[in-house]
Protein backbone atom coordinates (compact mmCIF):
# COMPACT_ATOMS: atom_id res chain seq x y z
CA UNK A 1 0.00 0.00 0.00
CA UNK A 2 2.87 2.36 0.78
CA UNK A 3 5.10 1.27 -2.07
CA UNK A 4 3.99 4.17 -4.28
CA UNK A 5 5.20 6.62 -1.64
CA UNK A 6 8.69 5.18 -1.85
CA UNK A 7 8.55 5.14 -5.64
CA UNK A 8 7.85 8.87 -5.57
CA UNK A 9 9.86 9.86 -2.50
CA UNK A 10 13.17 8.20 -3.37
CA UNK A 11 13.57 9.78 -6.85
CA UNK A 12 12.43 13.14 -5.47
CA UNK A 13 15.04 12.93 -2.70
CA UNK A 14 17.76 12.05 -5.21
CA UNK A 15 16.83 15.01 -7.42
CA UNK A 16 16.82 17.36 -4.41
CA UNK A 17 20.07 16.13 -2.89
CA UNK A 18 22.19 15.74 -6.03
CA UNK A 19 22.86 19.50 -6.49
CA UNK A 20 24.03 19.68 -2.87
CA UNK A 21 26.32 16.69 -3.35
CA UNK A 22 27.66 18.19 -6.57
CA UNK A 23 28.45 21.53 -4.85
CA UNK A 24 30.13 19.67 -1.98
CA UNK A 25 32.25 17.73 -4.47
CA UNK A 26 33.18 20.96 -6.27
CA UNK A 27 34.25 22.57 -2.98
CA UNK A 28 36.58 19.62 -2.30
CA UNK A 29 37.93 19.32 -5.84
CA UNK A 30 41.55 20.61 -6.06
CA UNK A 31 41.10 21.74 -9.68
CA UNK A 32 38.73 24.51 -8.60
CA UNK A 33 36.43 24.03 -11.60
CA UNK A 34 32.97 22.60 -12.06
CA UNK A 35 33.84 20.46 -15.08
CA UNK A 36 36.35 18.51 -13.03
CA UNK A 37 33.67 17.59 -10.51
CA UNK A 38 31.94 15.05 -12.73
CA UNK A 39 33.87 12.29 -10.96
CA UNK A 40 32.46 13.06 -7.56
CA UNK A 41 35.03 12.99 -4.74
CA UNK A 42 37.72 11.47 -6.98
CA UNK A 43 40.19 13.90 -5.35
CA UNK A 44 39.60 15.66 -2.05
CA UNK A 45 41.25 18.78 -0.61
CA UNK A 46 40.29 21.33 2.03
CA UNK A 47 42.33 24.11 0.42
CA UNK A 48 39.27 25.99 -0.84
CA UNK A 49 37.85 26.27 2.68
CA UNK A 50 41.20 27.50 3.97
CA UNK A 51 41.35 30.09 1.18
CA UNK A 52 38.05 31.57 2.33
CA UNK A 53 39.57 32.63 5.64
CA UNK A 54 43.06 33.57 4.45
CA UNK A 55 42.45 35.54 1.24
CA UNK A 56 42.82 39.23 2.08
CA UNK A 57 41.34 40.35 -1.25
CA UNK A 58 38.08 38.49 -0.60
CA UNK A 59 37.21 38.89 3.12
CA UNK A 60 34.71 36.04 3.45
CA UNK A 61 34.39 36.34 7.29
CA UNK A 62 33.47 40.01 6.94
CA UNK A 63 30.89 39.23 4.24
CA UNK A 64 29.43 36.47 6.40
CA UNK A 65 29.14 38.72 9.46
CA UNK A 66 27.62 41.52 7.38
CA UNK A 67 24.96 39.15 6.04
CA UNK A 68 24.14 37.89 9.52
CA UNK A 69 23.86 41.40 10.95
CA UNK A 70 21.64 42.60 8.11
CA UNK A 71 19.58 39.39 8.14
CA UNK A 72 18.96 39.39 11.89
CA UNK A 73 18.18 43.12 11.94
CA UNK A 74 15.76 42.78 9.03
CA UNK A 75 14.06 39.75 10.56
CA UNK A 76 13.60 41.47 13.94
CA UNK A 77 12.37 44.69 12.35
CA UNK A 78 10.00 42.88 9.99
CA UNK A 79 8.43 40.96 12.86
CA UNK A 80 7.97 44.02 15.06
CA UNK A 81 6.65 46.36 12.38
CA UNK A 82 4.45 43.71 10.79
CA UNK A 83 3.01 42.64 14.15
CA UNK A 84 2.20 46.22 15.14
CA UNK A 85 0.49 46.93 11.81
CA UNK A 86 -1.38 43.62 11.85
CA UNK A 87 -2.62 44.26 15.40
CA UNK A 88 -3.94 47.67 14.36
CA UNK A 89 -5.73 46.31 11.28
CA UNK A 90 -7.14 43.35 13.20
CA UNK A 91 -8.32 44.97 16.42
CA UNK A 92 -9.09 48.60 15.57
CA UNK A 93 -11.78 50.07 13.33
CA UNK A 94 -10.74 53.28 11.61
CA UNK A 95 -11.38 55.15 8.39
CA UNK A 96 -9.39 53.70 5.49
CA UNK A 97 -8.87 50.31 7.11
CA UNK A 98 -10.27 48.24 4.25
CA UNK A 99 -8.67 50.37 1.54
CA UNK A 100 -5.37 50.20 3.40
CA UNK A 101 -5.42 46.40 3.39
CA UNK A 102 -6.30 46.32 -0.30
CA UNK A 103 -3.54 48.81 -1.00
CA UNK A 104 -0.96 46.65 0.78
CA UNK A 105 -1.90 43.66 -1.32
CA UNK A 106 -2.07 45.71 -4.52
CA UNK A 107 1.43 47.10 -4.03
CA UNK A 108 2.84 43.59 -3.62
CA UNK A 109 1.48 42.65 -7.06
CA UNK A 110 4.05 44.81 -8.85
CA UNK A 111 7.39 43.17 -9.67
CA UNK A 112 10.16 44.24 -7.34
CA UNK A 113 12.42 45.08 -10.27
CA UNK A 114 10.27 48.15 -10.95
CA UNK A 115 11.48 49.71 -7.69
CA UNK A 116 15.22 49.38 -8.30
CA UNK A 117 15.62 52.73 -10.03
CA UNK A 118 13.45 54.47 -7.43
CA UNK A 119 15.46 52.89 -4.59
CA UNK A 120 18.73 54.03 -6.12
CA UNK A 121 17.55 57.60 -6.67
CA UNK A 122 15.95 57.80 -3.23
CA UNK A 123 19.04 56.58 -1.39
CA UNK A 124 21.25 58.82 -3.51
CA UNK A 125 19.18 61.81 -2.38
CA UNK A 126 19.30 60.65 1.25
CA UNK A 127 23.09 60.40 1.05
CA UNK A 128 23.34 64.14 0.46
CA UNK A 129 21.06 64.97 3.39
CA UNK A 130 21.64 62.13 5.89
CA UNK A 131 24.57 59.89 4.84
CA UNK A 132 23.98 57.10 7.42
CA UNK A 133 20.72 56.33 5.62
CA UNK A 134 21.87 56.93 2.08
CA UNK A 135 23.44 54.96 -0.72
CA UNK A 136 26.32 52.76 0.45
CA UNK A 137 25.06 52.40 4.04
CA UNK A 138 24.04 49.20 5.77
CA UNK A 139 21.22 51.01 7.56
CA UNK A 140 19.82 52.18 4.23
CA UNK A 141 19.78 48.61 2.93
CA UNK A 142 17.96 47.41 6.05
CA UNK A 143 15.34 50.15 5.63
CA UNK A 144 14.78 49.07 2.03
CA UNK A 145 14.27 45.46 3.13
CA UNK A 146 11.87 46.49 5.91
CA UNK A 147 9.75 48.58 3.58
CA UNK A 148 9.58 45.90 0.92
CA UNK A 149 8.43 43.17 3.29
CA UNK A 150 5.98 45.19 5.38
CA UNK A 151 2.93 44.71 3.15
CA UNK A 152 2.91 40.94 2.79
CA UNK A 153 3.99 40.41 6.41
CA UNK A 154 1.18 42.61 7.68
CA UNK A 155 -1.46 40.80 5.65
CA UNK A 156 -0.10 37.40 6.71
CA UNK A 157 -0.02 38.32 10.40
CA UNK A 158 -3.46 39.93 10.33
CA UNK A 159 -5.06 36.61 9.45
CA UNK A 160 -3.39 35.06 12.46
CA UNK A 161 -4.49 37.87 14.80
CA UNK A 162 -8.07 37.49 13.50
CA UNK A 163 -8.06 33.84 14.62
CA UNK A 164 -7.57 34.88 18.28
CA UNK A 165 -10.85 35.62 20.10
CA UNK A 166 -11.45 39.24 20.98
CA UNK A 167 -12.74 38.13 24.37
CA UNK A 168 -9.12 37.81 25.51
CA UNK A 169 -8.50 41.48 24.76
CA UNK A 170 -11.70 42.58 26.43
CA UNK A 171 -11.05 40.50 29.53
CA UNK A 172 -7.55 41.92 29.92
CA UNK A 173 -8.77 45.49 29.40
CA UNK A 174 -11.46 45.00 32.04
CA UNK A 175 -8.66 44.06 34.43
CA UNK A 176 -6.90 47.34 33.64
CA UNK A 177 -4.51 46.29 30.86
CA UNK A 178 -3.63 48.84 28.23
CA UNK A 179 -3.47 48.17 24.50
CA UNK A 180 0.33 47.85 24.74
CA UNK A 181 0.04 45.28 27.56
CA UNK A 182 -2.56 43.30 25.64
CA UNK A 183 -0.35 43.33 22.56
CA UNK A 184 2.98 42.43 24.16
CA UNK A 185 1.89 40.20 27.06
CA UNK A 186 -1.16 38.37 25.69
CA UNK A 187 -1.33 38.36 21.91
CA UNK A 188 2.31 38.08 20.92
CA UNK A 189 2.87 34.83 22.85
CA UNK A 190 -0.23 33.37 21.18
CA UNK A 191 0.92 34.28 17.66
CA UNK A 192 4.44 32.93 18.13
CA UNK A 193 4.22 30.56 15.13
CA UNK A 194 3.56 33.34 12.63
CA UNK A 195 6.27 35.49 14.19
CA UNK A 196 8.75 32.67 13.67
CA UNK A 197 7.63 32.15 10.07
CA UNK A 198 7.90 35.84 9.18
CA UNK A 199 11.31 36.20 10.81
CA UNK A 200 12.57 33.04 9.10
CA UNK A 201 11.37 34.06 5.65
CA UNK A 202 12.75 37.58 6.10
CA UNK A 203 16.12 36.22 7.18
CA UNK A 204 16.33 33.76 4.28
CA UNK A 205 15.29 36.37 1.71
CA UNK A 206 17.89 38.82 3.03
CA UNK A 207 20.67 36.24 3.05
CA UNK A 208 19.89 35.22 -0.54
CA UNK A 209 19.37 38.69 -1.99
CA UNK A 210 21.91 39.80 -4.55
CA UNK A 211 20.44 42.56 -6.71
CA UNK A 212 19.35 45.08 -4.06
CA UNK A 213 22.41 44.45 -1.87
CA UNK A 214 24.69 44.91 -4.86
CA UNK A 215 22.84 48.09 -5.82
CA UNK A 216 22.94 49.74 -2.39
CA UNK A 217 26.26 48.61 -0.90
CA UNK A 218 29.18 50.16 -2.77
CA UNK A 219 31.94 49.62 -0.19
CA UNK A 220 33.58 46.16 -0.54
CA UNK A 221 33.94 45.90 3.26
CA UNK A 222 30.17 46.33 3.69
CA UNK A 223 29.09 43.83 1.05
CA UNK A 224 26.96 40.85 1.90
CA UNK A 225 27.80 37.22 1.30
CA UNK A 226 25.85 36.91 -1.96
CA UNK A 227 27.51 39.98 -3.48
CA UNK A 228 30.96 39.03 -2.22
CA UNK A 229 30.82 35.47 -3.48
CA UNK A 230 29.94 36.73 -6.95
CA UNK A 231 33.37 38.33 -7.14
CA UNK A 232 34.93 34.88 -6.86
CA UNK A 233 33.39 33.75 -10.15
CA UNK A 234 33.46 37.01 -12.11
CA UNK A 235 35.55 37.13 -15.27
CA UNK A 236 37.41 40.21 -14.08
CA UNK A 237 38.75 38.59 -10.91
CA UNK A 238 39.10 34.99 -12.09
CA UNK A 239 36.65 32.13 -11.75
CA UNK A 240 37.35 30.35 -8.44
CA UNK A 241 34.46 27.93 -8.51
CA UNK A 242 35.92 25.72 -5.80
CA UNK A 243 36.19 28.60 -3.34
CA UNK A 244 32.76 29.82 -4.41
CA UNK A 245 31.23 26.39 -3.71
CA UNK A 246 32.90 26.24 -0.30
CA UNK A 247 31.60 29.70 0.59
CA UNK A 248 28.11 28.86 -0.63
CA UNK A 249 27.97 25.78 1.59
CA UNK A 250 29.15 27.67 4.66
CA UNK A 251 26.72 30.50 3.92
CA UNK A 252 23.85 28.02 3.78
CA UNK A 253 24.52 26.70 7.29
CA UNK A 254 22.61 29.43 9.21
CA UNK A 255 19.50 28.91 7.08
CA UNK A 256 19.78 25.13 7.43
CA UNK A 257 20.13 25.35 11.20
CA UNK A 258 17.16 27.70 11.51
CA UNK A 259 14.93 25.44 9.44
CA UNK A 260 16.01 22.44 11.51
CA UNK A 261 15.06 24.04 14.83
CA UNK A 262 12.02 26.05 13.68
CA UNK A 263 10.37 23.68 11.21
CA UNK A 264 7.62 22.74 13.68
CA UNK A 265 6.37 26.34 13.56
CA UNK A 266 6.32 26.67 9.77
CA UNK A 267 3.21 24.66 8.90
CA UNK A 268 1.21 26.01 11.83
CA UNK A 269 2.30 29.57 11.12
CA UNK A 270 1.21 29.41 7.49
CA UNK A 271 -2.11 27.61 7.94
CA UNK A 272 -3.53 28.70 11.30
CA UNK A 273 -4.12 32.23 10.07
CA UNK A 274 -5.88 31.18 6.88
CA UNK A 275 -9.23 32.72 7.82
CA UNK A 276 -11.45 35.19 6.03
CA UNK A 277 -10.44 38.79 6.67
Amino acid sequence: MRLWRHLVGVPASVVALFPLVFVLAASLNPSGTLTGSNDLFAEVTWQHYATLFTDALHPFPRWFVNSLVIGVSTAAGSVFMGACAAYAFSRFRFRGRSSGLVGLVFIQMFPQVLAYVAIFLLLSAFKEVFPPLGLGSTLGLIMVYLGGALGVNTYLMKGFFDSIPRELDESAQMDGASHAQVFFLILLPLVRPILVVVSLFSFVATMNDFVIAGLVLTDPDQQTLAVGLYQLVSYQLGQSWGVFAAGALIGALPVLILFQFLQRYIVGGLTSGAVKA
